[in-house]
């Protein structure tokens, strides 16, 4: 495929479009696709920095491959920023979205695995190549966040062969039951919408429908299939009240808290160095999400670096801590040259 950042600017690479194999929450095989970019005129081993995408919404048709070709990615220029440090980089479309089923929105459990299968994939790429990777790295922000944190918990047990030089986490949506009344009366109520079908398409026990009166009936299907930057202009016209769209509350039932705790992050510990960034002011994902997350992995005696994010919103945040994110990574990348010989191939 050609890679753009926007339509007409091509992103200096060669990329592939890949369909390949990952576990879904249940273990069971599946299917994802995803994008694969690697720096032209490779002159010897080189990083694999797997991205975790932020939200993209929940149509097939907003897999990051397919909108990085059109030029339409919103991180198109964070994943050119990568490139044009000489890493390689794998990016999934998370299970869902260009392949059949549902996304599991904010289900990290899921979503790490295919992060960590599609550099398994890229791996095998590079190896077609005659191309050896030096070091691994995560870099996820929003959803992405989620994912990279995630994927930090679980690499050691689920992906041993993927030794982790390092993992930059940002605004990382890390406890769902607390994001319910966070963005509740908000433009990104929708928000709160993708996290109940995420967890719906997660768990068998979980009927998001039965919870809908008839405005939340009528609503879905717009949710389903509108752009996340769509859906959060369209928020500040409509009611921002879940109960507008509610019977029964989700957020409120002892069933789906239950899964929501489930799925929330920094009860295992990560085994890689990792830095955890966010801003004050976000409004989207709140601070304290952060604060939750990196509370939990300090009693488990992780270390955790922070990168406070001064100025900006949730999404004027994301190029600071794209900065902040790859020069960690750069770093990590660095410390290892300095302290071990590689063992990745």
């Amino acid at each position: 495929m050609t890679a753009r950042i926007a339509p007409g600017i091509t992103v200096r690479a060669d990329a592939y479009r890949v369909l390949y194999r990952s576990t879904d929450l249940a273990g069971k095989p599946i299917t994802v696709s995803g994008a694969i970019l690697i720096p032209r005129d490779i002159s010897g081993p080189l990083p694999l920095v797997g991205f975790a995408p932020g939200t993209q919404g929940m149509a097939r048709s907003a897999a990051v491959s397919r909108l990085l070709e059109r030029g339409l990615e919103y991180e198109g220029v964070f994943i050119a920023a990568a490139l044009a440090r000489g890493w390689a980089v794998a990016v999934t479309d998370y299970p869902g979205l260009g392949t059949e089923g549902t996304h599991p929105y904010v289900i990290g459990p899921a979503n790490s695995r295919a992060l960590l299968d599609v550099m398994r994939a890229a791996r095998y790429l590079l190896t077609t190549r005659s191309a050896q990777i030096s070091q691994y790295g995560i870099y996820g922000y929003s959803e992405g966040g989620n994912t990279a944190a995630w994927a930090a918990q679980i690499q050691s047990l689920y992906a041993p062969d993927l030794p982790l030089a390092g993992v930059a986490i940002g605004a990382p949506p890390a406890d769902l039951a607390e994001m319910g009344a966070s963005l509740d009366r908000t433009a990104g109520l929708f928000l709160l919408m993708y996290s109940a079908l995420g967890l719906e398409a997660s768990f068998d026990n979980l009927d998001l429908r039965r919870n809908l009166n008839a405005a939340g009936k009528l609503t879905l299907p717009v949710i389903r299939r509108l752009h996340p930057l769509a859906l959060a202009a369209v928020g500040f016209v409509i009611p921002k009240s879940r109960t507008v769209y509610l019977s029964t509350d989700p957020f409120e039932d002892p069933v789906w808290i239950e899964r929501m705790r489930e799925v929330s992050l920094g009860y295992l510990p990560p085994t890689a160095p990792v830095l955890v960034g966010h801003g004050p002011r976000d409004r989207v994902v709140p601070y304290r999400q952060t604060e939750l997350l990196t509370q939990r992995w300090r009693e488990l005696g992780v270390e955790v670096s922070e990168h406070r994010i001064r100025f900006g919103g949730h999404f004027t945040a994301a190029p600071q801590f794209a900065r902040a994110g790859f020069a960690f990574l750069a770093d990590c990348f660095a410390e290892q040259d300095r302290t071990a010989t590689p063992t990745a191939s």
